[in-house]
């Protein structure tokens, strides 16, 4: 394992530790995965809360030449990072947002005929990078809907002036590989993609990528799977984990009942306990919703969250665990507590734990042999 960068706050009392390796190998097993297919990477919401930068820059050194962010400042804070790499964004082509695409050689994802009509224009009077464009096979959000893409289907001319080097949807039901929606967007897709000038084809994403071949097309767009989080929620996880999140124990106390902890004294001890208070809360990332519900780990030993999670603590009954004291490290995320886990305990998905997790954090990043 090597140290590549440490970051934050000088006097943190909680670190995050981000495996770049691991980020890497989970690309190569992903872009095997995906055979034939390009394998692009997803890296909106600031490399889904791990560093969009330190992320790109371990992807491209696993092969990766293609990145997906969500929105424009996204695109162009990456391209300071990754000043050769292919970059699109999802979110649409704005009013006002043409100039800075061209000056920044950013690809937008146009998802409506306003924004091919606006792309067109600008294409017209400027040299700018090729466009994608969505279409909407079932989601109900971004993209063309299935009307405006036979529509756009029948009047070829309107690609004049566009330059289009990619056409993708996104599937709603990934994760459920027996869903019958997923065979229904993927013929969806094969059969308006091809109906529409020749591109590149994409409809898979992480989860996507694990339903087979007929689902891959030329390219699949990797994301929370890149970071740990399972692509199927049915089976075990293939990944390798990224994340480990330690918090320090600020101070060990024993209640006895009729004692309760935290706010709304949600939790009343029926007997002798010892409770450890720890430095990290909902202001750090940790849902709200693991009070009562959450585990941690003191090494090998589970130490269950009680009581509600406030903005800045935690508290945890270590009753069997006598030797741990203030100072110590709890594992928040870590080998026996993975997002995914911790997503299940809160009531939510691995995505949500880890795009939450803050600022206050010491940051390291390391490689251990991928």
């Amino acid at each position: 394992m090597s140290l590549i960068n440490e970051a934050g706050p000088q006097f943190a009392t909680s670190v995050l530790t981000i495996d770049l390796g691991a980020v890497k190998s989970n690309y190569r097993l992903l872009a095997e995965r995906a055979g034939k297919a390009v394998c692009a990477a997803v890296v909106k919401a600031n490399g889904y809360g791990l560093g969009a930068e330190p992320v790109a820059q371990a992807l491209t050194e696993a092969g990766c030449t293609t990145f997906f962010v969500a929105t424009l400042d996204e695109a162009v804070a990456l391209r300071a990072a990754q000043p050769q790499s292919i970059i699109y964004y999802l979110n649409g082509l704005m009013p006002g947002e043409t100039d800075a695409c061209a000056e920044y050689r950013i690809s937008p994802v146009l998802n409506d005929p306003g924004q091919l009509d606006r792309w067109a224009g600008f294409r017209f009077e400027k040299q700018v990078p090729p466009a994608a464009l969505q279409i909407d096979t079932g989601l109900s959000r971004l993209g063309f809907t299935p009307y405006e893409a036979t529509e756009l289907a029948a009047t070829p001319e309107r690609f004049k002036n566009v330059a289009l080097d990619l056409i993708l949807s996104h599937l709603a039901c990934a994760d459920a590989p027996d869903h019958p929606l997923n065979a229904q967007q993927r013929d969806a897709f094969a059969a308006t993609s091809a109906a529409l000038p020749i591109a590149t084809r994409s409809l898979a994403a992480s989860s996507g990528i694990f339903l087979g071949p007929a689902w891959h097309f030329d390219m699949v767009r990797a994301g929370a799977a890149l970071y740990g989080v399972t692509p199927n929620r049915d089976k075990p996880n293939p990944m390798t984990q990224v994340v480990h999140l330690q918090a320090k124990i600020l101070q060990i106390r024993d209640v006895d009942t009729p004692q309760t902890v935290g706010y709304g004294a949600t939790r009343r001890f029926t007997g002798p306990t010892k409770v450890a208070t720890v430095a990290a809360g909902y202001a750090d990332g940790l849902p709200r919703s693991l009070g009562n519900e959450g585990t941690a780990y003191i090494g090998e030993i589970a130490a269950p969250v009680i009581g509600r999670v406030s903005m800045d603590l935690i508290t945890l009954d270590i009753s069997n665990i006598p030797d741990a004291k203030p100072g110590d490290m709890v594992d928040l995320i870590g080998p026996l507590n993975d997002p995914d886990m911790d997503a299940e305990a809160a009531g939510t998905i691995g995505y949500e734990i880890l795009t939450r997790l803050g600022r206050r954090y010491r940051r390291r990043y390391i490689e251990t042999a991928a």
